[in-house]
């Protein structure tokens, strides 16, 4: 699916509710739980087909071979992957020294 910023990712395994951050010109599947995650709400949870850590509300995530980050606003139990590459959470820069 090509992502756009600001567009609400749903997962259709859990609660889980990404939004998009920064997106690259390319298509990509994001999923969670093994299962691509959907712009709109689904009608009904299926059955999760991997198993992994869920993601932290209010934590930004991104994959590592591609230029994307996510923001989680609604956390889930089961592990969100981009393009088959599991997602890390964005660490925070480090504040120049004050001399």
């Amino acid at each position: 699916m090509k992502l756009r910023v600001g567009q609400k990712l749903l997962s259709v395994v859990d609660t889980t509710t990404l939004l998009v951050v920064k997106a690259p010109d390319q298509e990509l599947t994001v999923a969670c739980g093994g299962l691509e995650m959907s712009a709109e709400e689904p009608a009904e949870r299926v059955a999760a087909t991997s198993n992994g850590g869920g993601v932290q509300l209010g934590k930004r995530y991104t994959a590592d071979a591609v230029d994307i980050e996510l923001l989680c606003v609604k956390p889930g139990d089961h592990q969100v992957t981009v393009d088959g590459e599991p997602v890390a959470q964005k660490t925070a820069k480090p504040l120049p020294a004050s001399d």
